[in-house]
């Protein structure tokens, strides 16, 4: 599954991907510390956003992928 953030007037960012297998990896300037993201088997994914800030003002978008 992959997580994306859409800042007003930009274009999408890929903040991070997570695996079916759980592995996490997150794209530069975005961490586990800030984006928590959690799986459920291949149904579900949840991001948190961790102390949130006028940054973080964007629309957040999941994807999946069947590959």
């Amino acid at each position: 599954m992959f997580w994306y953030k859409q800042p007003p007037r930009n274009g999408l960012k890929l903040v991070a991907t997570i695996t079916a297998w759980l592995q996490s990896s997150y794209e530069e300037g975005y961490s586990e510390a800030k984006f928590d993201i959690s799986r459920d088997n291949n149904d579900y994914s949840v991001m948190t956003i961790k102390n949130v800030t006028s940054k973080d003002a964007a629309m957040y978008f999941c994807a999946a992928s069947d590959h």
